[in-house]
């Protein structure tokens, strides 16, 4: 075995066994568990910003990108921001030992899906130090161990909020390794996770299109994940206009680097006052890529190319383009867009319910920017990610996507005749 393989057999056997005594942890231990991280995250908020401006520095000097820089950057605020998510999460409701199904048998029998966790999960992503305090907290909550694998340009960001959250699950009396952040920035831990069948659970790929990929292409884990946030902001011809700029130039320009803005802007050709949508997001400082009919609208407006309707910008570029209507907006959904989120913005209730009904993406929104996609503003806390996938979870994930179930099966000592 190599010197990864060693490290990643005693992280995954130490996981497996936290797994197993967390089963048996109560609710209200838990909820201390995280209350007390929460707090733990306030009291060391000095030496996590300390620990952060020294990420920040070295990414700057390495030539970051302003949107992985912008995802990498703590401030205070965000500090205060990732203990109030740690501190709700404690206060949602235990899904473990939920009863989904109940139903008894002629013969007697009674049977009841419960929800369990799903055991040990391990989480790779980059850039996002406030992964590694959502991550724990949510797998604490939902009863799993986790493995935190954080990317280099935070590790140590990424450590001094591991100590936190450590801090507060020893303080509850639980043991530190429910939460595990692996201690090596070696690449070759990443397979080692990926490979590590019957170890791991389920892997938990937080990051760009390349470290997505590269999990869903070697992993023989389930994994849970999405690829791009290629969002999309349809602005109906019955849309009103005040209410339509609000919501476009907020889904786009708010916070350009999350995968919940806005990439795509889709106008009605009978809608009356496109201009102003082109004209506010560039005076927001949006780059705005037009199609031929839209670059009419202000000279401030560059050519889209065909690439561009395929891009994920995560920065403050967005494409845009005239569709005949909502046949042909949803067309280009489906050709274009990455089954993340996408919005509607119209006062026609009849044309809102075909988008709602017909566009096949994990978040579809009307009249709502589309940067509510988002674990927190769907009440539920923090969130691991975003699903677009169609099995076990989709959308924002977070307890319950982080659960499974078991059938439970009662008898007085029935027979298979």
């Amino acid at each position: 075995m190599t010197g990864s393989n060693i490290l990643m057999t005693d992280l995954t056997a130490k996981a497996r066994s936290a797994a197993r005594y967390l089963a048996g942890v109560d609710d209200a231990t838990k909820a201390a568990a995280l209350t007390g991280a929460a707090q733990a995250l306030r009291d060391g908020m000095a030496d996590i910003l300390s620990a952060n401006a020294t990420d920040v520095t070295a990414a700057v000097a390495a030539g970051i990108s302003p949107a992985m820089l912008d995802r990498l950057t703590l401030d205070a605020p965000r500090v205060a921001s990732m203990a109030a998510a740690v501190e709700q999460v404690a206060t949602l409701e235990d899904p473990v030992g939920q009863i989904i199904d109940r139903r008894e048998r002629p013969n007697g029998l009674v049977m009841e899906r419960v929800r369990v966790p799903v055991g040990v999960l391990g989480i790779i992503y980059e850039s996002r130090p406030n992964v590694t305090a959502d991550a724990a907290a949510l797998g604490l909550r939902s009863g799993n161990a986790v493995i935190l694998r954080g990317g280099s340009e935070a590790v140590h960001s990424n450590r001094a909020i591991h100590a936190c959250m450590v801090q507060g699950v020893c303080q509850a009396g639980l043991s530190a390794d429910i939460i595990q952040l692996v201690p090596s920035q070696d690449r070759a831990l990443v397979g080692d996770m990926l490979r590590a069948q019957g170890a791991i659970d389920m892997i938990i790929p937080r990051g760009g299109k390349s470290l997505v990929a590269r999990v869903q292409d070697e992993a023989r884990v389930p994994v849970l994940a999405h690829l791009d946030g290629i969002c999309h902001s349809y602005v109906h011809k019955d849309a009103d206009p005040d209410m339509a700029q609000a919501i476009v130039v907020n889904a786009k320009m708010r916070r350009t680097g999350i995968c919940g803005a806005t990439e795509t802007l889709l106008i009605d050709q009978d809608y009356p006052a496109p201009a102003a949508l082109i004209t506010a997001l560039l005076d927001a400082g949006c780059e705005v890529r037009a199609d031929d009919v839209l670059m009419e609208l202000d000279a401030r407006t560059v050519s889209a190319d065909a690439q561009d309707w395929d891009t994920e910008y995560l920065d403050s570029v967005i494409s845009a383009c005239v569709v005949s209507g909502l046949d042909e907006a949803m067309a280009h959904i489906a050709r274009h867009g990455s089954h993340h989120t996408d919005a509607i913005i119209t006062q026609d209730s009849a044309t809102a319910a075909r988008f709602l009904a017909e566009v096949d993406s994990a978040i579809v929104m009307h009249n709502a920017s589309t940067q509510f996609a988002d674990g927190g503003e769907f009440g539920m806390g923090a969130e691991i990610g975003i699903a677009t996938g169609r099995l076990h979870a989709r959308g924002p994930v977070a307890l319950e996507g982080l659960t499974t179930y078991k059938w439970v099966v009662r008898g007085q000592g029935q027979t298979r005749p």
